[in-house]
């Protein structure tokens, strides 16, 4: 065997052997709070985007992991089925992912950090694996599964056991797709040799890492005990800088880590606890990877805790081991704390910069006067609005029961008197031109009970002045502009037809005239005056318009309430022709009526009608004697209800 020969084997075992060992991504970020919620309707889809992945990849990232509270987006035992819904959901997040060529890992974050994982969790976790495996098998290779977050308060054993049975139930229906398994102990580094060698060769383990605890930590409030009083801890330790103990926490584990600080806040010992990881990765030659680490920002000081990062993400890609921070927007983010966390004003770009991140331009962000209308919803919120909704009963942003128009409408039942559905903006909204300039609230509403009715409200930011409240604008909304007969109805109210109402700040203070309308913090739909048992509503197209703009005609197709114009007759007609329209009640109310005739340059010719008409079909003669021959429009409006304009022709 020649030199040649050896040295081209050798060459080749080595880079296999380092490929065994890599995985297909080095860093990335945490998208939470987005599809952690209780129930698959819970989720705000639109908190997310796709420009939110094509921004995440403009910082250099490769990867985002998922938290997914898999377990709430079934029908519950025994089957655990995945809801519909949720794939609806899921699958343009996959769509993003892939197009912008991202790994993403569907972490399976049904976690409660307060209860200890349940030794027959396996019951759960092998059904969902094989439908998200059935579901994702055809997927490219950008896709991961993360077969469980944090298991912790069960034996190593009873855990190693499940997690192979549940990488087993995928492999029997997908061989393709890499699976992310770590160990018990809440994904603890130190549990990672107490895991079997699996045979499967398509695995990346993955651990967490949050030391010293007492610095990434402070000031949360949701530890036991809590370290809420805790701020301003540095790092590296400098006995200069510590703050003193809290004498609340004399006593406790705290106090004893406070103690310990000048030895466990170091870079060294840092280091020394990343090892133990970096250890498992070298002896067992398999890929590695950090699904968590971060700083909890709100009592950190941010220069040390970009110290932190910069020694954390240094270490981990300085030993080939990928990491998504936790997280990307919040508590732990990369974000500037305080501010409205936008991508092209917000970033925390020391933080970035420690990261080793791309780090794009800033701008000071100016929140301008809204010039034109918006939409609020429109099968979803829309981005840039949060749901606030404070409701017992039924919020179901997602009802296909007898929509209004796209996949899904508002349905809204059960709820107390003074609950909403809520809808917060962020940052606040500057309506005052649109409220100065005859823009009006537009909404459909289906109700089922002509009794009841609803307050629509906006409500204004509250200021660090003691003097100030949240004040209120409200109009109330009852059966005239219905009636409530499960058939879908338009509102159109215009601003100036709100009324300021008063504020409630812990106590009732009456209105003043001091509403902003250039502060506008939420938008609300109000059981003001009555709760709403066994009463329904649903609610769809919630939008921000000019009062004078029309419906277009394919809303107006869907609306049961609609009015109809005909094609005059004769057409083409030479100097007498007749138009004929039909009136619709709207709970036995007169419209105003315009009828109105246009040359092919959009002037005016004539107005054949203008005044309040009650249900009833019309028909009007029109003598054109004094036109030249051509083409005129003749258009039909109904105040805030319909619009419609058709040709005819004049042939002389």
């Amino acid at each position: 065997m020649n030199r040649r020969y050896l040295t081209f084997l050798f060459l080749f075992l080595f880079t296999t052997f380092i490929e065994a060992a890599e995985i297909p991504f080095s860093k990335g970020v945490n998208l939470t709070g987005w599809l952690q919620t209780s129930s698959v309707r819970q989720i705000q889809f639109t908190k997310y985007t796709k420009q939110d992945f094509i921004n995440i990849k403009e910082l250099g990232c490769d990867v985002v992991r998922l938290p997914i509270n898999l377990h709430a987006m079934t029908n519950g035992a025994p089957d655990y089925t995945l809801d519909d819904l949720f794939y609806f959901f899921i699958d343009p997040i996959a769509d993003w992912a892939e197009e912008l060529e991202i790994c993403l890992i569907l972490d399976n974050h049904s976690f409660n950090p307060d209860i200890s994982t349940d030794p027959a969790i396996e019951d759960i976790l092998i059904p969902v694996w094989k439908q998200m495996a059935s579901h994702f098998k055809n997927r490219s290779s950008y896709i991961l599964y993360e077969v469980l977050n944090e298991p912790h308060d069960i034996s190593d054993d009873t855990w190693n056991t499940i997690q192979q049975n549940v990488i087993n139930a995928i492999r029997s229906i997908d061989t393709k797709h890499t699976i992310v398994i770590g160990g018990a102990g809440w994904n603890s580094y130190h549990n990672l040799t107490a895991m079997p060698v699996y045979s499967d060769s398509n695995l990346i383990y993955t651990f967490h890492f949050y030391e010293p605890f007492l610095f990434t930590h402070q000031g949360a409030d949701w530890t036991s005990p809590s370290l809420g009083p805790f701020s301003a801890v540095p790092f590296p330790f400098d006995a200069g800088l510590m703050p003193d103990l809290p004498q609340v926490l004399a006593g406790t584990w705290v106090a004893s880590a406070f103690n310990d600080y000048n030895v466990t806040g170091t870079v060294a010992s840092v280091q020394q606890q990343l090892d133990i990881a970096v250890a498992f990765k070298n002896e067992r030659d398999v890929p590695l990877y950090c699904g968590e680490f971060g700083v909890y920002r709100i009592n950190s000081d941010n220069d040390q805790r970009v110290n932190w990062y910069g020694v954390v993400s240094d270490y981990l890609t300085s030993h080939g081991i990928g990491w998504t921070i936790w997280d990307y927007q919040g508590g732990f983010g990369l974000f500037e704390k305080g501010t409205n966390e936008f991508f092209d004003y917000d970033l925390n770009i020391a933080m970035v910069e420690a990261l080793e991140l791309n780090s794009p331009p800033q701008y000071e962000f100016t929140n301008n006067p809204d010039s034109a209308g918006f939409t609020i919803y429109d099968d979803y919120i829309a981005p840039g609005i949060q749901e606030a909704s404070q409701s017992s009963g039924i919020t179901d942003f997602y009802d296909q029961n007898n929509i209004y128009a796209g996949d899904f409408c508002i349905h809204w039942s059960g709820a107390s008197q003074y609950n909403n559905i809520g809808f917060a903006f962020k940052p606040v909204k500057d309506l005052s031109y649109l409220a100065a300039n005859d823009f009006a609230l537009d909404m459909m509403v289906r109700g089922d009970s002509d009794s009841a009715g609803f307050d629509v409200r906006f409500v204004d930011s509250k200021t660090s002045d003691a003097n100030d409240h949240p004040w209120r604008m409200n109009k109330h909304i009852d059966n005239s502009y219905g009636p409530w007969d499960n058939t879908w109805r338009h509102i159109r109210i215009p601003f100036s037809d709100f009324n300021e109402q008063g504020s409630w700040d812990s106590t009732w203070y009456p209105a003043q005239g001091d509403f902003d309308w250039s502060q506008i913090a939420y938008f609300q739909i109000v059981a003001e005056n009555q709760a709403l048992n066994n009463i329904h509503f649903w609610f769809d197209n919630i939008k921000i318009v000019n009062q004078n703009s029309p419906l277009s005609i394919n809303d107006l197709e869907k609306v049961n309430d609609t009015f109809v114009l005909r094609q005059n007759y004769p057409n083409p007609f030479n100097a007498l022709t007749k138009f004929e329209y039909i009136v619709k009640g709207l709970g036995n109310k007169p419209q105003q009526i315009n009828l109105t005739i246009y040359n092919i340059l959009g002037q005016k010719v004539t107005t054949l009608v203008d005044r309040k008409q009650s249900a009833g079909t019309y028909q009007v003669n029109f003598n054109a004697g004094d036109l030249s021959s051509g083409i005129y429009y003749y258009k039909l409006i109904v105040k805030d209800h319909y619009a419609q304009t058709k040709k005819m022709i004049l042939l002389k």
